[in-house]
């Protein structure tokens, strides 16, 4: 018996396949607009310890880590500048050599941490714009979506449970809160299922779509490819505790509005790596990469050993110190 803490639910739970002898697993990966952390890593390995769980007790598991090589903005809201054309413009590539490569540094960071790769599939947003359109299209015959002057925006009023993953109390959330103030939503919540390209400006990374010239919003990537790769109701969905709000909850209103269905099953999240007690961030600047490490002399196996001496849930405190130790029981 394999059972999960939900955190839908809030409550431990015994797991019960769709299909029996089946796991779908859907799993956040990274914006390639940078290396990604250790502290992001940490999301991943969340992924393989429960892909590893499941076929060990005889399971086929099919597990889908997408990369977001479009759309996910600056503050993760709906204004700023894209992360990957803004560092494209910072260096001088293009937005498409910047997505290749921190994704093959991506591939190779989950290779020295010894998570499973074989048979996973990793979709590229830019490569499903179709799939993405396709489920606003419904959304907006369902009259879940209102057009704003900067794109389609969906309407958070009309999913009831819209605050349950996150906890969220949906009618003291103000403005401004987490989410830019923007005077055209309807909701503070609400958020871009697709965005217009800027009026006299051309982006690297555009598209035709039955409203204008522009790009997807970054939550409609992964309804579009969770649904393609596991179906409209899948087992589980993994991810690390940021992005229970706004992303998975984005996530799970858009698609349970668009298919009638439930999305994902089961919703398990990973705790944070600090470094001296505060939460690792890029835009902070208190990361390190596996290559830090390295460069230091430690193994990239002890920082996965130091990683499982603690629960996925619990929020852990980096240190060199704690990894030396770890690198000498490993």
């Amino acid at each position: 018996m394999i059972s999960l803490t939900n955190t839908l639910t809030r409550r431990k739970e015994e797991f019960e396949p769709i299909a029996p002898g089946r796991v779908g697993i859907y799993s956040c990966g990274p914006t390639v607009y940078h290396y990604v952390h250790i502290g992001n890593l940490r999301s991943f390995l969340l992924s393989d310890l429960a892909r590893r769980i499941f076929e060990y007790d005889g399971y086929e598991v099919r597990q889908v880590i997408n990369i977001t090589d479009v759309g996910h903005l600056a503050g993760d809201s709906d204004e700023g500048e894209d992360k990957i054309e803004r560092e494209a413009k910072k260096t001088g590539r293009t937005a498409e050599e910047i997505a290749a490569f921190y994704t093959e540094a991506f591939f190779a960071d989950l290779k020295a941490l010894n998570i499973k790769t074989e048979s996973t599939v990793f979709p590229k947003a830019s490569e499903h714009i179709a799939e993405q359109l396709e489920i606003i299209k419904v959304l907006e015959a369902k009259g879940h979506t209102y057009r704003t002057s900067d794109g389609i925006y969906f309407d958070t009023s009309r999913f009831d449970a819209y605050g349950e993953l996150a906890r969220l109390d949906t009618e003291g959330l103000k403005a401004g809160a987490r989410i830019e103030v923007n005077p055209e939503k309807r909701n503070p919540a609400d958020f871009a299922l697709w965005k217009f390209s800027p009026a006299g400006g051309k982006r690297q990374q555009e598209w035709e779509s039955p409203w204008g010239i522009g790009f997807p919003g970054w939550h409609i990537e992964c309804s579009a490819m969770s649904m393609k790769y596991l179906g409209k109701h899948f087992d589980i969905h993994t991810g690390g505790i940021d992005l229970a709000f706004p992303h998975h909850s984005n996530e799970r209103a858009q698609s349970e509005c668009a298919t009638g269905q439930t999305f994902a099953n089961v919703w398990l999240h990973g705790e944070f790596v600090n470094i001296a007690s505060e939460k690792m961030s890029k835009s902070l600047g208190n990361v390190y990469r596996l290559a830090d490490l390295e460069e230091k002399g430690f193994s990239p196996l002890a920082y996965r050993y130091w990683l499982l001496t603690a629960h996925y849930r619990s929020l852990v405190n980096f240190t060199w110190e704690a990894l030396a130790g770890a690198q000498t029981a490993l």
